[in-house]
């Protein structure tokens, strides 16, 4: 079975979008490589943003294409709601027709979806990053034109949301081990310190810390940090 030409483009289209993901080392640089790809691969889209939303506790945009992102999330959005349950929101919806969720006066069109609309934004398509039972992170593609996102671009988007999940894991992984590294060395040059201030053994120094740490509520890496600095005033 051989492969349309349209197919094979978007597997490679897929693929060199996944390279450039991985190719990033902090999950900001991710997020940002994410939502400037998320123009480019998914048809209609014209902005994007990454919004990370706590629960109770509000949202913030921390990755975007424009300003125009950032003026489109800061209002609450009934849908964003609904991505804790669905991985893929779009808007105006489908009525079950196919001709997109334009009511009787055709004002879904003419306005755009709710808040947006003083923006000219008509269409929102939003994919579930991320989602816990504290925090939700979408990637969400904006369009000034009416029912600019099908079913071709929501699919597309889950692959999309797929290969940029699976990047932002590794870029997260890499940067916790390169803390916990740096932490554990943090650790290990404040007990020798407190060795050589103190006059004892390894176990007594780290115990010594242990305890300090508790006594203060400090962190153990924040007070070894501030033990190492003092050696180096």
């Amino acid at each position: 079975m051989t492969r349309s030409p349209a197919g094979l483009e978007l597997a490679e289209a897929l693929t060199l979008a996944a390279r450039q993901l991985h190719e990033t080392t902090t999950p900001q640089a991710t997020l940002r490589t994410a939502v400037r790809l998320a123009v480019e691969l998914l048809p209609g889209a014209e902005h994007a943003g990454v919004l990370e939303i706590d629960r109770g506790e509000g949202r913030r945009t921390v990755a975007w294409t424009d300003d125009i992102v950032r003026d489109a999330e800061a209002p609450e959005l009934p849908h964003w709601e609904r991505l804790w349950t669905s991985p893929v929101v779009r808007l105006p919806e489908d009525d079950g027709d196919g001709d997109g969720g334009e009511d009787e006066s055709g004002s879904e069109d003419e306005r755009g979806p709710g808040p947006l609309s003083d923006l000219g934004l008509r269409s929102v398509l939003s994919l579930r990053l991320r989602a816990d039972r504290r925090r939700l992170t979408v990637l969400t593609a904006y369009s000034g034109k009416p029912k600019a996102f099908d079913d071709t671009a929501a699919r597309l988007g889950r692959l999309f949301t797929a290969h940029v999940s699976l990047a932002l894991n590794s870029v997260t992984v890499q940067e916790q081990l390169t803390e916990a590294m740096h932490t554990r060395d943090l650790i290990g040059q404040a007990t020798g310190v407190l060795m050589e201030r103190l006059e004892i053994d390894a176990a007594a120094a780290f115990e010594s810390l242990v305890r300090a740490s508790q006594r203060e509520n400090v962190k153990l890496r924040d007070l070894a940090r501030r033990i190492v600095g003092a050696t180096e005033n």
